[in-house]
């Protein structure tokens, strides 16, 4: 039942600030957002999500010793412009867990650092609008010695994942645009705190290594550009599919290597506050809400934060995409 965090998407509530404005702004692992050479986007996020249903392999169910699960997180983000071409991101979230019922006790603490190499590998002109392509090459892995064999309460998975992703964007000349993309996650073994554990249909392993699934995941929106650039709205279809795993037991703690597939849907909004040396702030908000899932919990996600870009090489002034 643990979310795909940051990972998928990077973690209910960090999914912010997509597509290419005229304007400058950071950008997300999904996004066609590029960085200027030299400039620098810096972020902080509060996401809250919660639920008091989850998927029992597809069976939807509640459970009196958990109640209602919420989960808070404070992610740090950066992105930089290493060339007009090629940019680089960064994260880091702090979480937190609890219940409503039950004695199990929540945890909290650093999850999982996250690193993207982004391109812009196309950008043309087609149309009524402009056509782009976006590789990006990512790596995340636990950032903290967190328990892993503690879902739905733990922090992570406690895996080193690497990620190939593209990105195709339309952007018409006035001010809608609509954006694909689709990854592949390669994900290492995990570490539990036992010898000894059980998967449903190939029986006991008599180790603290688990062999973890790989994932794909995928992603939908449809935005616009509105108040002069200064506004940006956005609607998302995102899922993920994990690619092999057993389902929860009946009545069972979940595991870290489930098959947890999900599908969701996101609204976004971010506004810009531009300054005379070049410096630009935003405001975001967004939600998110689970439409399906397979040993998921069905969250409502709220966030909210800051990012404030200004450059730290080159021409320091020049903000403009």
């Amino acid at each position: 039942m643990k979310d795909f965090s940051i990972k998928a998407l990077i973690v209910c509530g960090v999914l912010f600030m997509l597509a290419k404005p005229k304007t400058a702004i950071s950008q997300t692992p999904t996004d066609a957002i590029m960085m200027e050479k030299g400039q620098l986007c810096v972020a902080a996020i509060y996401g809250h999500d919660s639920w008091d249903k989850y998927w029992e392999g597809t069976y939807k169910r509640s459970n009196g010793n958990i109640g209602t699960l919420t989960r808070q997180s404070v992610t740090g983000m950066f992105s930089l412009g290493i060339t007009d071409r090629i940019n680089v991101l960064g994260s880091l979230p702090w979480m937190k867990t609890s219940a409503s019922a039950g004695q199990m006790q929540g945890v909290q603490g650093i999850q999982d650092w996250g690193v993207w190499l982004k391109a812009r590998a196309i950008d043309f002109k087609l149309g009524p609008g402009t056509l782009g392509f976006y590789p990006v090459l990512g790596l995340t892995g636990p950032a903290s010695n967190y328990a892993v064999d503690y879902l739905p309460f733990s922090l992570g998975l406690g895996v080193v994942e690497a990620s190939g992703r593209g990105i195709a964007i339309y952007e018409f000349d006035m001010g809608l645009y609509v954006r694909a993309n689709a990854a592949y996650h390669v994900r290492s073994n995990t570490t539990i705190e036992r010898d000894y554990y059980y998967i449903p249909g190939s029986g006991g392993v008599y180790s603290n290594k688990v062999d973890m699934p790989n994932v794909s995941s995928f992603g939908a929106t449809l935005g616009a550009l509105l108040l002069k650039n200064n506004l940006k709205v956005e609607a998302t279809y995102e899922g993920m599919n994990t690619l092999g795993g057993a389902d929860i037991r009946l009545h069972d703690m979940p595991f870290p290597s489930n098959n947890m597939d999900m599908t969701r849907a996101n609204f976004n909004l971010q506004y810009y506050i531009p300054f005379s040396n070049g410096h630009v702030l935003s405001v975001i908000a967004g939600g998110t809400h689970v439409l399906t899932g397979r040993n998921m919990g069905q969250s409502t996600a709220f966030m909210g934060g800051l990012t404030y870009q200004f450059g730290v090489f080159g021409n320091k002034n020049n903000a403009k995409q």
